[in-house]
């Protein structure tokens, strides 16, 4: 396919010869539909690329930061979302495009992650959980594993564990329960942004972070599809580069530090590591 960014400059030199120069979101928009036919090769059945470059502009068009963000890391997060089947910024909470400095972040939601284990066809449940403090809650690890929830009517404070379960169509099953005090440790060994204070997805919204933590802890050992192993490959990285198998495209690692400052949650629920 063609490089986006040939493309990009192709498209500034065509804005100096107009009378009015091309704003960024029409430059996007008109490098998604040139990418069009590659998108549409990468989508699954239930998702056409038009839908598809309508939601990814529709976020763009709504966080400045997104459009001010480098294109090719823009375009690789829409191309990213696009091989999983995944849409991204909207309420379904299935991907995200997040912007980190001047680079655009992809990020697989929780719910995501669910969406594509369901669709792998093995499994017959997949979910997870937050505990309060008045819930009836118990569960043990060894040979016969066992966990016991019944939430309360009217939780109060803030919850006290996370656990996420799945059950395969075969009868095996498995869980992990973690400590809201084991997160918070998780969160601010991964995230110095968080550990600083920063605003960042884990403090606009914690539950759906460490709900997506112990769902990937879960699912280390039970049974994966190619497409979710991409999933997880691909969750959390900014890439340069379009390709026919994102996965296989380095990703790069932000200087969390230097650009926490500039993190925005979008669309709500987002999640990370």
């Amino acid at each position: 396919m063609g490089n986006p960014q040939d493309m990009s400059n192709k498209l500034a030199q065509r804005a100096g010869q107009q009378t009015q120069p091309v704003k960024p979101d029409q430059q996007i928009s008109a490098l998604l539909k040139r990418m069009e036919p590659e998108i549409a090769r990468a989508l699954p059945k239930h998702l056409t690329s038009d839908r598809l470059a309508r939601i990814a502009m529709t976020s763009i068009r709504q966080n400045p930061k997104l459009l001010a963000c480098d294109q090719m890391s823009l375009l690789a997060g829409v191309m990213q979302s696009a091989q999983l089947g995944l849409e991204p910024n909207t309420p379904l909470g299935e991907a995200y495009l997040i912007p980190y400095g001047k680079e655009a972040q992809f990020q697989v939601g929780y719910k995501g992650i669910i969406s594509l284990a369901h669709r792998t066809g093995e499994y017959q449940a997949i979910y997870a959980h937050e505990v309060f403090k008045n819930d009836e809650f118990s569960y043990s690890y060894g040979l016969d594993k066992t966990l016991n929830h019944k939430p309360a009517d009217e939780p109060e404070g803030d919850p006290i564990y996370f656990y996420a379960v799945y059950r395969l169509k075969n009868g095996g099953f498995d869980f992990v329960v973690w400590s809201t005090k084991k997160i918070d440790a998780h969160a601010k060994k991964y995230s110095q942004a968080y550990q600083k204070g920063w605003t960042t997805p884990w403090k606009t919204d914690f539950v759906a972070m460490a709900k997506k933590t112990v769902l990937k802890e879960v699912l280390k050992y039970a049974p994966k599809s190619a497409e979710m192993a991409k999933a997880l490959v691909m969750d959390e990285t900014v890439k340069n580069e379009i390709s026919e198998d994102m996965s296989e495209v380095p990703g790069m690692v932000i200087d969390i530090e230097a650009d926490a400052a500039n993190v925005e949650e979008t669309a709500g629920g987002g999640a990370s590591e």
